[in-house]
């Protein structure tokens, strides 16, 4: 095997991928405190060709050298929006025709392999906090919630993981 070469790789220019056909799934982060998670999540939703990223609260936003830092550029391709509050953001997501689930350990949550997704689905996964995870305010306001089974320790995955896991599913299952 041979390693590709930068130009093997046929990457999009930033005009193509903003012009080119989105995976529907927008990844929403409710007060993420760190500014590299954030850059690490602007490159996933680049990686996998997300609708969008909705940064709520105090997750900081673009410009910001540390972002970048992690995003590498990702926060140029991938559409991005602010919301005061995650509820604000859980409001106009459901007004627009998606399904929004919390990333979380809860009650009667249902297990990612479990997880379907459908054609013609839209959906948004909130990622929480690096602390305290998803509000559980949010999670009231969500449609369901879907966990990454663990069997470790600590039953914790920092939230830039945890999102390349749950986007790779939705991307891997509509492939």
């Amino acid at each position: 095997m041979r390693k590709l070469s930068n130009d093997e790789l046929l990457r999009k220019t930033p005009e193509e991928f903003k012009e080119a056909l989105k995976t529907p799934l927008i990844l929403v982060l409710d007060n993420v405190r760190s500014l590299n998670n954030v850059g690490s999540v602007f490159r996933t939703a680049d990686s996998f060709l997300l609708e969008s990223v909705y940064l709520c609260g105090i997750t900081g936003t673009p410009p910001n050298k540390d972002i970048q830092k992690t995003a590498l550029g990702a926060t140029d391709t991938v559409h991005w929006k602010h919301f005061n509050n995650t509820l604000e953001a859980v409001a106009e997501l459901k007004k627009i025709g998606f399904k929004v689930y919390a990333i979380e350990q809860a009650e009667h949550s249902l297990m990612l392999h479990n997880f379907k997704m459908e054609t013609n689905f839209k959906v948004a996964f909130i990622l929480g906090n690096e602390i305290n995870g998803v509000a559980q305010e949010v999670i009231d306001a969500c449609d369901g919630v879907i966990e990454i089974p663990q069997t470790g320790f600590k039953h914790s995955l920092n939230i830039s993981i945890a999102a390349g896991i749950v986007s790779w599913e939705v991307y891997r299952q509509l492939l």
